[in-house]
């Protein structure tokens, strides 16, 4: 059977099912997760019921329960027999989950929840320096050494400073042998990593003084001063977003 050619017209006129995403769960999931997150749907009330969120997206019921027990697994509704489908408190909320981090991140004007996050980066990877004292053997020295110093001649680079930052970092969580808390730092830092809330100020007096917090955490591990180690990561982490950091208020979350 011969095909017969659309013309350009019927070919940018494709019906408007055939230009949704692939899988519809995801994509009425995702639009839900912002929904709660900017308090469309506050917590404590119910979710609109199935009808409506068919209706609102389009969607069949299988589509529309498919997202609801997505939302339930990232802990954003509870379903109650005969009470409906409610949204939880942010308490609740997995805030690991890709979707959900981004969300919060992109709505919270106080900077509170990347304050949260720069805190628990803090306190994981200045154990992972601790314990990368004890074990730092002298490939890993080197390593570290070549990064702080490659890091010396990018200080006029910005971007390319900051992927040798993310390698020196990722030398030392795997020096420390600590797998979690490496897979914890790395999916946390994936969420962030493109955001300019995050990111925040950089230029070369930041890369300098940076590399000076990178220097003194190189020399403490090859020295296999644990507690140095795990100090000059913990005054680094803090010291380099608090440089970077620009929103209101201060990050008293983060004093000790």
């Amino acid at each position: 059977m011969t095909a017969v050619p659309q013309s350009s017209a019927e070919a940018s006129e494709a019906p408007a099912w055939s230009r949704r995403p692939a899988n519809l769960a995801a994509a009425v999931t995702a639009e839900l997760v912002e929904r709660i997150v900017r308090g469309v749907h506050p917590s404590g009330s119910p979710l609109p019921p199935e009808p409506v969120l068919c209706e609102t997206f389009s969607v069949s019921r299988t589509v529309v329960r498919e997202a609801v027990k997505i939302l339930q697994e990232k802990g954003l509704v509870q379903v109650r027999q005969g009470a409906g489908t409610m949204v939880t408190p942010p308490a609740k909320w997995n805030m690991l989950d890709e979707l959900v981090l981004r969300a919060t991140i992109t709505e919270d004007e106080s900077l509170a929840i990347l304050d949260h996050l720069v805190a628990t980066r803090r306190a994981l990877e200045a154990d992972m320096a601790n314990v990368a004292a004890r074990l730092a053997n002298a490939e890993v020295i080197d390593r570290l050494r070549s990064l702080v110093e490659r890091m010396d001649e990018l200080v006029d680079d910005p971007a390319a400073y900051h992927e040798e930052d993310r390698a020196f970092h990722d030398t030392v969580m795997q020096a420390s042998g600590n797998r979690i808390g490496r897979a914890v730092v790395r999916s946390l830092e994936r969420q962030v990593i493109d955001s300019a809330r995050y990111v925040g100020r950089t230029g070369r007096a930041f890369c300098v003084a940076s590399n000076h917090g990178h220097r003194r955490i190189y020399e403490r591990i090859a020295a296999h001063d644990p507690r140095g180690a795990a100090e000059a990561m913990f005054t680094h982490i803090t010291e380099a977003w608090v440089v970077r950091r620009s929103g209101p208020g201060e990050p008293t979350r983060l004093r000790r």
